[in-house]
């Protein structure tokens, strides 16, 4: 039987669980650029280790910096010859339920979990997401790149935080059923 491979795998793959995370980050959003400070604090890494990774990607020429008055953005470098094989080992051993993760992070939310059939373990064609708190309002189009990616329609519900806590107040019916079921956690508590 083969193994499959594991965010673990890729961790050890790369040697370095930073890289590992930069990698999955960067590949997961091509459009998007980011800073130092702002990575670091998505990946939840320190920013000097954060900076050292990126100064060897660049250097390799999987990620490309900008620099912008004093700051400096990387992302991805879409013309790396390696870029479409790494993007697709980064999705092979994440998993939907991993890029996804990446993605809610990037958003900002608080709080994000997988629902209904999907949760359950059951090979369906739509994925629920429920998410909290994003700030980001660009999640649909990266969404919709996942989405394409893995051949699976991800349906989302957002709410911000004040949304939630009302809702939660309240003892909405439709929320204490979702909190009841079965759920694939993929950031914060609820």
């Amino acid at each position: 039987m083969v193994k499959q491979p594991t965010g673990e795998t890729l961790k050890m793959l790369f040697s370095s669980a930073i890289r590992a995370d930069l990698l999955a980050l960067l590949l997961n959003s091509p459009e998007e650029r980011f800073y130092v400070r702002e990575i670091a604090t998505l990946i939840r890494k320190n920013p000097s280790g954060v900076k050292r990774e990126l100064d060897n990607l660049e250097k390799m020429g999987i990620v490309s910096g900008q620099k912008v008055a004093n700051l400096k953005y990387f992302q991805a470098n879409k013309l790396s010859p390696l870029f479409s094989e790494l993007k697709n080992l980064i999705a092979k051993s994440l998993g939907l339920p991993g890029a996804l993760k990446t993605v809610v992070r990037m958003s900002g939310a608080k709080a994000a979990f997988l629902y209904g059939p999907y949760a359950e373990g059951e090979d369906v064609g739509t994925v629920d997401l429920f998410i909290v708190g994003a700030t980001s309002n660009n999640i649909g189009a990266s969404l919709k790149l996942l989405e394409e990616e893995f051949g699976k329609k991800i349906h989302y519900t957002m709410l911000d935080e004040a949304e939630y806590k009302a809702k939660k107040e309240k003892a909405d019916a439709d929320l204490e059923k979702l909190m009841l079921g079965k759920r694939i956690t993929l950031l914060g508590r609820l």
